[in-house]
């Protein structure tokens, strides 16, 4: 192994979660931030836990809710508006 490219490696480095959660692990960084932890997680909590990071959830609410009120047209409602279109401008 070449000598003096590999990043240094902190043993007991400091993870801080969102939750007020603090662990140890080792890494290369000496501090880590972390939004979510085994403590707090859904999967090993058992509790369901809405994380809504910039908004996310409040956009593909408003997405979907775009979406619902949006008529949709039949394949031939789309082809007789395409025709008339297209004898509009033949005009």
């Amino acid at each position: 192994m070449k000598k003096e490219i590999h990043p240094e490696y902190y043993p007991n480095a400091k993870v801080t979660c969102a939750c007020g959660n603090v662990f140890y692990v080792g890494s290369t960084k000496k501090e880590i931030a972390v939004e979510i932890c085994y403590a707090c997680h859904p999967f090993y909590t058992g509790k369901e836990k809405l994380i809504d990071t910039a908004g996310r959830v409040e956009k593909f609410k408003a997405k979907r809710e775009k979406a619902s009120k949006t008529t949709t047209r039949s394949k031939t409602e789309k082809r007789t508006a395409k025709a008339a279109k297209k004898t509009k401008k033949a005009k």
